[in-house]
């Protein structure tokens, strides 16, 4: 652990973003396969036109039982500084792989001014079996 501090201040000293990754994409040897997240984002923006800040949240989910197996996609956003979660979002489907939603900013606990935010997508499907991928904001 000691050797890869130094690999992880480096790292941590790069602006933009960090991904981790529980599951490896698929599950073991039966027929029923967890879902997982292939890739994910979210990021603030300014609206014009409900003049607030609107917060996005995007995943690719898979399951190879079908995306119907899928049951939910959620978001759930930690503060970086402290581990405490802030706020949760629920991610819609598309009709393909790609899970998203917006929120303004009013009605969230999130401030786009803070970027310390970590950001865990969970991936459900209809047996309870689920992925979390992390995303750091930063």
């Amino acid at each position: 652990m000691t050797r890869s501090l130094p690999l992880l201040a480096a790292l941590m000293a790069l602006p933009g973003c960090v991904i981790y990754s529980s599951g490896g994409g698929g599950g073991g040897g039966g027929a029923d396969y967890a879902p997982y997240v292939d890739w994910a984002d979210a990021s603030c923006y300014w609206d014009r036109y409900y003049d607030d800040n609107v917060w996005w949240f995007e995943a690719d989910v898979y399951d190879e039982n079908g995306k119907g197996d899928i049951e939910a996609v959620y978001a759930d956003v930690y503060d970086g500084w402290t581990g405490e979660w802030v706020d949760a979002f629920e991610l819609y489907p598309d009709g393909g792989a790609v899970w998203f939603s917006a929120w303004q900013e009013r009605s969230t606990y999130l401030d786009c001014a803070y970027y310390d935010y970590i950001v865990d997508f969970v991936a459900v499907d209809s047996s309870g079996e689920g992925e979390i991928y992390t995303l750091d904001l930063y």
